[in-house]
C-alpha cells in the first residue's frame, strides 16, 4: 500500500505542479482563453496567483517531506490542503454549472483523500 500511496502522491504532485505553475506564470487573459479555464474570469489576477502558489506548495508538500524524511507529517497535511482546494474548485464549478469539471474535482478529492487517510493512518 505504501507504493500505491507514493504513486498517487506523485501523480497529484505532477498535476498540481503543472496547473499551479501555469497559474503563476500566465496572465489572467491567457488562462481564460484556455479550454476549461473560463472560471478564471470570476477571480482577480492576485487570487489566481494565490491559487497557483497553493497548488505548487501542495505539490512540493506531497513529495519532499517524505522523500527527505524531514517532518513527514506535512505530506498528509498537504494532501488535506488539496482536498480543501478541490472542494472550493467544485463549488466554483457548480455555481457556473460546469458539471464535467466537478467530476474531475471529485476524482482529485478522492485521490488526495486516500493520501490523507493512508499517511495519517496505517501507513504514516
Amino acid at each position: 500500500m505504501n507504493v500505491v500511496l507514493w504513486i498517487i502522491a506523485g501523480l497529484l504532485a505532477v498535476m498540481f505542479l503543472v496547473a499551479g505553475g501555469a497559474k503563476l506564470t500566465q496572465s489572467k487573459e491567457k488562462l481564460a482563453a484556455s479550454p476549461n479555464m473560463a472560471w478564471t474570469e470570476d477571480f482577480s489576477p492576485n487570487m489566481l496567483k494565490l491559487i497557483g502558489a497553493l497548488e505548487v506548495l501542495a505539490a512540493a508538500g506531497l513529495i519532499l517531506p517524505a522523500a527527505l524524511d524531514i517532518v513527514p507529517v506535512l505530506v498528509p497535511l498537504a494532501a488535506l490542503g488539496l482536498v480543501l482546494l478541490m472542494v472550493g474548485a467544485a463549488i466554483t464549478h457548480a455555481r457556473r454549472k460546469e458539471n464535467q469539471a466537478i467530476v474531475i474535482n471529485l476524482v482529485f478529492i478522492v485521490l488526495a483523500g486516500v493520501v490523507v487517510w493512508g499517511r495519517f493512518g496505517p501507513y504514516s
